[in-house]
This record gives structure tokens, sequence and C-alpha cells, in this order.
């Protein structure tokens, strides 16, 4: 089992992720993430998925993708060079004194941004691959990490090369 990125191209139309969404409802594939906007052509919008599944599962949920009306492309972007980021808003548990300090030491070594400050609470914003976040949010837990948001994954491909065009 493996998590694999996948790109998928869609139209800009309401019901559109619904049905993505369904799709990996009924066929029993648990979302790791999911992050859509609008991309480079404003009639489309891109999807991005990350799933936990070996190769043939990949193949099948592909195909599924592929077989919906408002489905243009579907990359696996996997096993090809690219850049991924998600972002994390982590509210944490930091009085002041030595926690905090220590809460913002941590901060900075991850490059993460103190974006709030409370009595008793600090507000991280991290920008990362999810193994970056993950291991921040380990950190912090020691702390009381009290909330925590995370958009789920954006990836692109590096270089030239895009997954509309490939």
């Amino acid at each position: 089992m493996k998590i694999h990125t996948l790109s998928v191209l869609v139209e800009n139309k309401s019901g559109v992720l619904s049905r993505v969404a369904g799709m990996f409802s009924r066929r029993g594939f648990n979302i790791e993430s999911l992050a859509v906007g609008t991309c480079e052509m404003p009639e489309m919008s891109r999807i991005t998925i990350t799933v936990n599944g070996d190769d043939v599962q990949l193949e099948q949920v592909k195909k599924q993708l592929n077989k919906l009306i408002d489905v243009i492309k579907v990359s696996d972007i996997t096993y090809r060079e690219h850049v991924r980021r998600e972002l994390a808003l982590i509210k944490v548990a930091a009085n002041p004194g030595s926690s905090r300090a220590e809460v913002m030491q941590i901060a900075d070594i991850f490059r993460a941004q103190i974006i709030d400050v409370g009595s008793k609470t600090l507000v991280l914003q991290v920008v990362g691959d999810p193994e970056k976040i993950d291991a921040l949010e380990k950190l912090l837990r020691q702390y009381g990490v009290k909330e925590l948001v995370r958009t789920g994954t954006v990836a692109v491909l590096r270089g030239i090369k895009t997954t509309a065009g490939e």
C-alpha cells in the first residue's frame, strides 16, 4: 500500500466534486486528502486527491474516474517528479514563559509562522509536504494541540510538463 497522488482535471460545474467523491465512496476507497480549486483554465478545476492503495487498486480508481462525464483527465503523479504542499493551522497551548518560548523555537525550526498570539495559545501556520506537517504536529502534541486544520495536498509536476498536457 502506498499513498498515491492523483491530479484530476474536471469541468468547473456544480456537483462535480460530489460525483468524484461519491465514486470513491461507492468503490470503498478512503480519500486521505482532497483539495480542489480553479486552475489555469477558468472553465475547469483541478482536484488533487491522495489515496492509499496498491498500483492495481489505483488503476481501477483511474478507470472509474475516467468514466465520469465531467472528468477531463486523470493523472497519477505518484511516480513522477512533482512538488506537493499542504497548509496547516495549528492552535497550541502556550502559556507565557518557558513553554511559549519552546513552541516559538519549534515553529522557527519548521519555518512556521506565528499568526496569532492569545493569552494562553499560539496559532502557527505551516506550509510543506505532509511529512513535515506530521512531524511538527507530533512535536507540538506535548504542549497541547487545541485545534488543527489541514488543507489537503496540492501538487504539480516539476519542469515543463503539465498534468493537462503531458
